[in-house]
């Protein structure tokens, strides 16, 4: 593949050697959005990455820390103005996190308000078992021109597609999702134009080790493959689409 690659949903931080995995993500010239679960880890993220080309930082408070976490909403807070990009945030209804998805729909509504107030942000925002609440409260609280929504490893309905799409919204996609044949229709009412690419590393493996940045580049061959098109031509694709999302630029 000749155009730059794009995995814009990525742990860097939760590799043995954080140092290392920014490093090769940036000498692989993959754009690398890296997304942290706790505000505590967004300034050592930020510092890596702020001197590269590729790598991106994201201001995340995972909904399935909230349960603990809840109380660093207000760092979450006083961090934004430094990034545009945030994430991991979400809702996570799966049965050992439902016990806080009360709290968990009252931090992201909070999250989502504050980044309307701000314009601007980009969201990678996690959906498991609550597809229809986050976008409830997408549209309830972040209207499109105010800020942009990437909804990771997406597992909800071709109807949801849909509507989030209506939306605005993006997906981001990666090897495991495609894998799976009862995501096949989900995964093909994803319009082509709001195509991402991710490897949500390293909770995804390749070869029996965690997938690196550069290993999206399977997704991109299972997107061509069922979008009948050519590798080169949907990876260039995706970073058509990326563009897009950013508006004025990376």
């Amino acid at each position: 593949m000749t155009a730059s690659l794009v995995d814009f949903h990525c742990h860097l931080d939760l590799y043995p050697d954080h140092v290392e995995a920014v490093r090769r993500a940036e000498e692989a010239g993959v754009f690398t959005l890296t997304v942290t679960t706790t505000p505590l880890a967004w300034a050592r993220n930020h510092e890596l990455a702020a001197p590269t080309r590729h790598v991106r930082a994201a201001l995340g408070l995972h909904p399935q820390l909230v349960g603990e976490r809840e109380h660093e909403l207000a760092l979450w807070k006083e961090l934004l103005p430094r990034t545009r990009y945030v994430g991991e945030v979400g809702l996570d209804a799966g049965p050992r996190f439902y016990k806080s998805f009360d709290r968990q729909k009252s931090v992201f509504g909070e999250i989502l308000r504050t980044c309307a107030a701000a314009r601007g942000k980009i969201l990678t925002v996690h959906s498991v078992r609550a597809t229809k609440i986050v976008l409830d409260m997408v549209e309830q609280h972040l209207p499109r021109d105010r800020g942009r929504v990437v909804l990771h490893w997406f597992t909800g309905t071709p109807a949801e597609v849909k509507r989030a799409t209506q939306l605005g919204c993006y997906f981001s996609v990666n090897s495991d999702m495609l894998a799976n044949p009862k995501r096949d229709a989900t995964n093909r009412a994803i319009p082509i134009d709001r195509l991402l690419t991710e490897t949500d590393g390293p909770f995804t493996r390749v070869e029996g080790r965690p997938t690196r940045p550069e290993d999206v580049r399977s997704a991109v061959l299972s997107l061509a493959r069922t979008r009948s098109t050519t590798a080169d031509q949907m990876a260039l694709t995706v970073l058509r689409n990326l563009k897009s999302l950013l508006g004025e630029g990376i």
